[in-house]
């Protein structure tokens, strides 16, 4: 038997960031989503978001492709909130997402990160997190300040 464990920090927004995801939405959406990835033996670690994104914490196995686990989610979620009418308007996600591993004595750290996104946007903007992410995960350098 093979032993892996590899975490995964996915990142997706709405298309155009629209505000779809009230409070009332989230919970509910965010249930159905564990629920469809349990089906699909997805393994949703931690779950939760703002208006305009959400944020999984995803423990991966080995026959499972990142690219795969977020066309199921964010294919199978979108289409499930048109067909429910969640949102007065098509609902859609946006095409790209942000995904980076997560070191398994980092998980804890990640798990409270995600789990404080509403308190966490009450002082930044999706914009801001996303600049923030990118730097701490390496995509982009912060300026060091020699030109």
């Amino acid at each position: 038997m093979s032993w892996i464990r590899v975490w995964l920090h996915f990142v997706w927004s709405t298309k155009n960031r629209i505000p779809f995801l009230n409070e009332e939405i989230r919970p509910e959406l965010f249930t159905h989503i564990r629920e469809n990835a349990i089906e699909k033996n997805i393994h949703i670690d931690f779950i939760n978001g703002y208006t305009d994104h959400v944020h999984l914490l995803v423990s991966l196995s080995a026959d499972q492709k990142l690219s795969e686990i977020s066309r199921l989610i964010k294919g199978e979620s979108s289409f499930w909130m048109n067909k429910n009418k969640k949102v007065q308007s098509h609902f859609k996600w946006q095409d790209d997402y942000f995904v980076a591993s997560v070191s398994h004595s980092h998980v804890n750290r990640v798990r409270n990160y995600i789990k404080k996104q509403e308190a966490h946007h009450k002082k930044m903007s999706w914009e801001g997190e996303l600049e923030l992410m990118k730097t701490k995960y390496g995509f982009i350098r912060k300026q060091d300040g020699l030109g």
